[in-house]
């Protein structure tokens, strides 16, 4: 059976929103007269979510269950969805319903008018706090300023690809993953759907701080030298403060003053040049410890239980 439309949604401890993201789902692309599946890749769920996904499987083929050994995180659930998705378009939404599926009808369209990639663009956040809109609106910007890829502010990774799309991200194995800022390296004809980003449905978010945090630096190591750069230019202002103060130091020491006599300088500037130090040595870290997970090739993820049609 030809499929026309995958739609692709990671799974980690949504018990409570899976019988209303099929519904929904369901409910949308029946609604669209084409042929579609919806696959649902269990991030190593907890909560009783994996046992959900099998029944919804069993009653309704188009619910393809790829279930993972353990937990391997949301961006790789993503590419998991894409390795198992068999339709020409492939939609890649949350489990949460914040993105609602009414709107991928939206994505359809442009797609349908020749667009490879159609992005939702956030246009208003409702149930989220100040802090979580502030830090999310910095991410996105901080991202778009200083990754040598534009990527789109405002969107996550709900969004519609191309087959060829999705086949050439196919090909990108890398393990620190940012699906929203590969399909933007890509190409191809692309455009943004606004729309309204809702509440959570139920449950607690899944991204709290410390993980936003980590994405945005898988997303800033993964497409931009701007760390390692901001380290050069540490080291050329120190150099220059170097320069100047030296011969002004001289100067006054000859002079008599006592501005610049005791160890108080002599501290100061070796704490700080021994934080520059730090930083980039840290900066490089990042940088090596990527390239060492690299290079022992280990798989993706694994996969406990799978279709085997592919």
């Amino acid at each position: 059976m030809k499929v026309i439309y995958s739609v692709v949604a990671p799974i980690y401890n949504e018990i409570e929103n899976l019988p209303e993201l099929y519904r929904r789902v369901k409910e949308v692309m029946d609604s669209s007269g084409e042929t579609w599946e919806l696959v649902l890749v269990d991030d190593g769920s907890t909560d009783g979510s994996t046992e959900k996904i099998r029944e919804l499987a069993q009653v309704d083929k188009t619910v393809r269950p790829v279930i993972f050994a353990r937990n391997f995180g949301h961006q790789v659930a993503i590419t998991a969805g894409w390795d198992y998705s068999r339709g020409d378009a492939i939609i890649i939404i949350d489990a949460d319903l914040q993105d609602p599926p009414e709107t991928m009808l939206e994505l359809a369209k442009k797609w349908k008018e020749g667009y490879e990639v159609v992005y939702a663009v956030r246009a208003e956040r409702e149930g989220e706090s100040w802090f979580k809109k502030f830090t999310a609106a910095m991410f996105y910007r901080l991202i778009y300023s200083i990754t040598d890829v534009k990527i789109p502010v405002d969107t996550g990774d709900f969004r519609l690809m191309d087959r060829k799309v999705v086949n050439v991200l196919k090909q990108m194995n890398e393990r620190h993953r940012f699906p929203r800022g590969m399909s933007a390296w890509v190409g191809f004809r692309q455009i943004g759907v606004t729309y309204k980003r809702a509440a959570r449905v139920a449950g607690v978010t899944k991204y709290p701080f410390s993980k936003m945090l980590k994405l945005a630096l898988n997303a800033i190591t993964g497409f931009s030298y701007f760390p390692l750069q901001v380290a050069t230019y540490f080291g050329f202002f120190s150099a220059g403060v170097s320069i100047f103060a030296i011969p002004l130091v001289i100067y006054m020491r000859m002079t008599g003053s006592g501005a610049f006599f005791g160890q108080a300088t002599t501290l100061i500037a070796v704490l700080f040049l021994g934080g520059v130090q730090l930083i980039s040595l840290g900066i490089l870290g990042e940088y090596i410890g990527r390239l060492y997970d690299e290079a022992k090739g280990r798989p993706l993820y694994i996969v406990r239980d799978a279709p085997e049609e592919q």
